[in-house]
């Protein structure tokens, strides 16, 4: 069985995404395990994962990852940095649909239809591993914990696309700005960050894109949780100073 995967991905580096590194140390080594996709896995199905051999790719800030239409080969899991994914408006215009942080997949919208639906951009420098999906699919049918967790992975989109319509349909501005920022909160320690105190990667406009607001508003909603001393923000830094009351402010409606 390792022999086949080992041969399987000696044969997948041959199409490696553009300018991709050697391939990289296996999940079992990484200090993101616990949030990507071994998570949950025993320790055979972590060896198979390792025998696959997935390769690294860097990327600087601003340059894309994929974009929209683009075929579709790889799940890309995040190593470090933080993207943003986009679509196209009818009328030429970017729409922000999400961002990704270490431990996270991107990648998921081309499985359907195998080109991507959207566009993929590092906010700052960053490193993915690129996951062959032909050699992940061929691997995970001899595995029942690995296709639960492809299976948890697209769960997990479903639900987030979910939340996203449920905060765009029936939230003022200030109800969606204190859930992203919670969000982010709950991500940055998910990940061993402080959940108090982080440095947003998006500018106010992307922000404002992905939660449909103006980039004034965005901006007018910051200062006034600031001034009812919420949080402090320092152009891109964010200072949680009463995580209960900013709570509060996103469950304002649910009362």
């Amino acid at each position: 069985m390792q022999t086949a995967i080992q041969s399987q991905a000696a044969a997948s580096i041959l199409f490696l995404p553009r300018t991709s590194p050697a391939p990289a140390p296996g999940c079992s080594g990484c200090h993101l395990k616990e949030l990507c996709l071994p998570c949950g896995l025993a320790g055979s199905d972590v060896d198979g994962l390792d025998g696959m051999m997935f390769a690294r790719r860097r990327l600087q800030e601003g340059q894309a990852l994929y974009h929209e239409g683009e075929e579709f080969r790889f799940l890309f899991a995040v190593r470090r940095g933080t993207f943003k994914s986009t679509v196209s408006a009818s009328d030429g215009r970017e729409q922000v649909t999400g961002f990704h942080m270490a431990g996270e997949f991107m990648g998921l919208d081309g499985v359907a239809a195998g080109s991507h639906a959207s566009a993929t951009i590092a906010l700052e420098d960053a490193e993915v591993c690129a996951i062959p999906y032909p050699g992940l699919m061929r691997h995970s049918a001899g595995s029942t914990g690995l296709q639960q967790v492809i299976a948890r992975l697209m769960s997990a989109e479903i639900v987030r696309e979910h939340g996203l319509m449920m905060l765009l349909g029936s939230r003022n501005a200030e109800e969606r700005l204190a859930g992203f920022l919670l969000n982010i909160s709950q991500r940055m320690k998910a990940r061993g960050y402080s959940a108090t105190e982080f440095h947003l990667r998006m500018s106010r406009a992307e922000i404002g894109s992905y939660l449909g607001m103006k980039f004034e508003t965005v901006s007018r909603t910051f200062s006034a949780f600031q001034q009812q001393r919420l949080l402090v923000v320092d152009r891109k830094h964010v200072r949680i100073t009463d995580p209960d009351g900013l709570a509060r402010a996103f469950e304002e409606r649910l009362q």
